[in-house]
């Protein structure tokens, strides 16, 4: 993935984004590194957004672009029959290895967020968690989670904000690796207004609310060296740089984790802001 699109600002002159080329480049980066060792420490977003969502047992619970799959095991822990779906197979393979130690029946399928392969209004619930706002074609991906949903069902998302920790994190990254022109910020999906714009003529009713998730680490080094060692985004970032540019953004990383660090024993303790929505469908 090409992850400096998160500070993307398509202007009305730019040439139409080669999407199809963006998704590729994706792609690769999140097949890169090892996204399932980062992944399973936002567990508990997972499980609040199941909690936001009030999933029933019995439910069909569709999990878009779900990694390792954080709400697909929330949702399985509450009786929900689940559907875990990426692009990423080694991702899926990770998220099954988790479901069948805790022995939970759960399916799992490849599958693009553009493009889902299910029919219409097959789920009561549509969820993801820091997963479809990375989608290039973010007007697309909206619609087919809001197709296959059911009439009365709901969607429910995690999106990192444009102004908490992984906003800025990616801002760091977009001065280094300018973002493809024309391609809209993953970001906008952390935002009140993109949600409406996206969902808002076939909602019931929206709620989005603003949470923390508490990044903790043995340090900031700690924190640097586990996400350019598996965080594929990050990781196909330094290697894209010359020497100097991988510097700089190191420095420029462990400087924003050094404002926004409340741990005062040499260990890292950092709030990130996201956005918890839930999606009614009408």
């Amino acid at each position: 993935m090409n992850t400096a699109t998160l500070t993307a600002i398509p202007s009305a002159a730019a040439a139409a984004p080669d999407l199809v080329a963006v998704k590729t480049k994706q792609q690769g980066a999140w097949s890169s590194g090892d996204y399932a060792i980062v992944g399973a420490t936002l567990q508990i977003v997972g499980e609040d957004l199941c909690e936001a969502l009030d999933l029933r047992s019995g439910q069909s619970v569709l999990d878009v672009a779900a990694g390792n799959g954080n709400a697909t095991l929330a949702a399985a822990r509450r009786w929900c029959d689940v559907t875990s779906t990426d692009y990423v197979p080694a991702l899926l393979e990770r998220g099954q290895a988790r479901a069948q130690a805790e022995g939970w029946k759960i399916e799992f399928k490849e599958a693009d967020a553009e493009a889902l392969p299910f029919g219409k209004s097959s789920f009561d619930a549509v969820v993801s968690t820091f997963g479809v706002m990375f989608t290039p074609n973010q007007d697309k991906a909206a619609a087919e989670m809001l197709r296959v949903c059911k009439s009365g069902g709901k969607i429910g998302l995690a999106n990192w904000t444009p102004d908490g920790f992984i906003g800025h994190v990616f801002k760091a990254i977009g001065r280094q690796l300018p973002p493809p022109a024309g391609v809209k910020s993953p970001a906008l999906w952390g935002t009140q207004t993109r949600i409406t714009e996206l969902f808002g003529a076939q909602a019931a009713s929206i709620d989005a609310r603003k949470r923390e998730f508490m990044f903790r680490y043995r340090s900031p080094q700690h924190w640097m060296d586990v996400f350019k060692t598996y965080y594929g985004p990050l990781l196909k970032t330094f290697a894209a740089l010359k020497p100097d540019a991988q510097e700089e953004l190191h420095d420029d990383l462990l400087d924003l984790i050094e404002r926004l660090n409340r741990a005062k024993d040499g260990t890292m303790v950092v709030p990130s802001e996201y956005l918890e929505v839930t999606v009614v469908k009408r």
